[in-house]
């Protein structure tokens, strides 16, 4: 239990006085997910676990009705709802106990684990494809921050320190990611001041220390007669159990971009399968391959294609069929995208194919698994990053020897 702490009492009271008190929920901390959420009663299927008002809700009309609102009204182009976001933030942050906000910036993160705060040298030892999604969002974080230079120099006025000691690059990404991390979804609302960018996105004090689990069925959204954001659950819980919501059907890999963390046992955990690796163990003298690999690619079929704990998927296994087809039988192409079997052998050849690459996905696995633990033994300051990296080959891993079990089952059916 941590509602004696100071942080928390001061947040209990902060709430109180916007017209939330909450009998439900106490903040605890606990073995594997941390700072959470736990139940004071029994909860029942659909009872509402919480209610929290609009008055709690940080938007961005609290961001135009603050000190704020001036600048943003001026600046053309309109900044985006994003960008008010992060700058309201910052801006409450450096303003320490003088912030109205105060309770609830003191207990969020100082720091985050979304593969965009790592470092250079621990991204590059995750999966191709969340490496390369993870240069992108640091691209996007780096163009806002540059982009928004000459605003962050018009609220000059409202500090007496250089504005570039307060709207740093790693001021606006802690923004960026506590919003990113932390939102709940609004019914897209406009403001004539701020750009045509999604203005769906609001933050909630305490019910966004309620963590994931893909296990759970809640139902969330703002209620437009009560005014407030309200979460039931679809499942019960058990008194001083933690109380879980689900942040959507993830695999880990978007857990880890998206939120920072890996979920164990994920049922959505999936390991995605490169182009390169897709076409590694087909043979090279395919005079039609290039004809192929431009078929799938224009019907949808290059990118997604994963093994999960109940084997490779269908799409996987139809990009592979589609693949293996023999000369004479090109011209069915479209009969192989449609889910139909072509023949015997091409059901086997693509299932010889699929276990191949499975094994080839664990041994790179096994590998990375041990390139982590050598890292971790030498980089000691990373330890925490590595180990984050670790859990995420370590399910990969899981994933893809439940698929070698199915795959070699259904190689002796055939």
């Amino acid at each position: 239990n941590e509602s004696y702490k100071s942080e928390f009492i001061e947040l209990k009271k902060w709430l109180k006085n916007r017209k939330f008190e909450d009998r439900n929920l106490i903040p605890a901390h606990f073995p594997g997910t941390g700072r959470g959420l736990m139940s004071r009663t029994p909860l029942r299927e659909g009872q509402m676990i919480i209610s929290l008002p609009e008055s709690c809700l940080l938007t961005t009309e609290t961001v135009i009705r603050s000190y704020l609102g001036v600048y943003i009204t001026k600046w053309k182009p309109c900044p985006s709802p994003l960008l008010a976001l992060c700058t309201f933030l910052v801006s409450e942050r450096h303003a320490g106990d003088r912030s109205l906000w105060k309770p609830y910036l003191q207990i969020l993160p100082k720091t985050y684990t979304c593969p965009v705060c790592l470092e250079p040298e621990v991204v590059n030892l995750l999966p191709k494809g969340l490496k390369a999604k993870t240069e992108e969002q640091r691209a996007h974080v780096q163009k806002l921050f540059t982009s928004s230079r000459g605003f962050f120099s018009s609220l000059q006025p409202l500090f007496a320190e250089p504005i570039d000691s307060i709207f740093s690059y790693s001021a606006l990404l802690w923004a960026w990611c506590t919003v990113n991390t932390r939102a709940v979804y609004l019914r897209p609302r406009k403001q004539e001041c701020l750009s045509a960018g999604p203005d769906t996105c609001a933050l909630a004090p305490y019910l966004d220390l309620l963590n994931h689990s893909p296990h759970v069925q809640v139902n969330a959204a703002f209620n437009e007669k009560t005014r407030c954001y309200e979460i039931r659950t679809a499942s019960g819980c058990r008194k001083h159990e933690e109380v879980f919501i689900c942040y959507g059907p993830h695999d880990n890999q978007r857990l880890l971009l998206e939120y920072g963390f890996v979920s164990p046992c994920n049922p959505h955990a999936c390991v995605y399968v490169s182009r390169d690796t897709l076409v590694k163990y087909l043979p090279s003298t395919d005079k039609q391959m290039n004809k192929k690999i431009s078929i799938l690619k224009d019907h949808g079929f290059i990118e997604n294609l994963t093994f999960g704990w109940d084997g490779p998927s269908w799409r996987l296994l139809t990009a592979l069929k589609l693949l293996c087809l023999e000369a004479e039988k090109f011209t069915c192409w479209k009969k192989v995208l449609l889910g139909e079997v072509i023949s015997d052998a091409n059901e086997k050849t693509s299932l010889d194919v699929a276990q191949k690459i499975c094994h080839h996905l664990l041994e790179e696995s096994s590998a990375m698994l041990q390139r982590v633990s050598h890292m971790k033994d030498e980089k000691v300051s990373l330890v925490s990053q590595l180990a984050l990296v670790e859990t995420l080959w370590r399910e990969e891993l899981k994933v893809l020897q439940a698929s070698a079990e199915t795959l070699a089952s259904l190689h002796v059916t055939w």
